[in-house]
């Protein structure tokens, strides 16, 4: 019957630290490159695009982009209310698209690939209490038996990492301003990442003064 108590800690530990794990989903970028001979100021409307093979990735992004810019108050488009191929077109038709939205910057946004990686840990979890130690203490029948009673826990956790390249782009030179590579930890859907992404770059473009200052 005493054994049955480490076990019950080691569960739960490894229960609660899945659960931690999960819950912390969140995006970062990695690294950036601006182009140092570019001398504008900030663009004011951005043509958002989505680059995937799924049609409704693609457009559930672009939405979220856009509607993250125009709430930062920047002017902004998807790129599919003015291309109605879903699939890839001839640069001609893009550029004309580009042009008919009335844009000055277009931003791109792919995604690289996601890895799946294993963690391998230790941790010191609370034991059972066995013994009446020196008497009642905090928490415990006794001091003593809390103190002595901590069990190394093995811990193996998978994840996943999405990486994704977004790139801004001079619309009348059709030449990069600004790139950057992001993770996402744990990435669960579009719908669920794609707003923290925005909103890492939306910041990022911001402090290069590549978009307007927040009002």
């Amino acid at each position: 019957m005493p054994n049955r108590f480490p076990m019950q800690f080691m569960a739960a530990a490894v229960a609660g630290a899945a659960i931690l794990l999960a819950s912390c989903a969140s995006t970062t970028i990695q690294s950036t490159w601006v182009d140092p001979s570019f001398a504008g100021g900030p663009f004011k409307k951005v043509f958002v695009m989505g680059l995937a093979r799924d049609v409704t990735s693609r457009r559930v992004f672009e939405d979220i982009m856009v509607a993250r810019l125009q709430a930062a108050g920047v002017q902004a488009v998807p790129a599919y209310q003015y291309m109605a191929e879903d699939a890839q077109v001839p640069e001609p038709v893009f550029e004309a698209a580009v042009a008919k939205s009335g844009a000055d910057a277009v931003l791109m946004t792919r995604l690289l690939g996601i890895d799946t990686q294993i963690s391998a840990s230790t941790v010191m979890v609370p034991g059972p209490v066995m013994g009446p130690g020196f008497g009642p203490g905090w928490g415990g029948p006794g001091w003593w038996g809390a103190y002595n009673q901590w069990w190394a826990v093995p811990q193996v956790t998978t994840y996943q990492i999405a990486t994704a390249e977004t790139t801004l782009y001079d619309a009348s030179t059709r030449r990069i301003v600004w790139t950057a590579t992001s993770q996402t930890f744990n990435p669960q859907s579009v719908q669920r990442e794609a707003p923290g992404l925005a909103d890492q770059v939306i910041a990022a473009l911001r402090a290069r003064n590549l978009l307007p200052a927040a009002a």
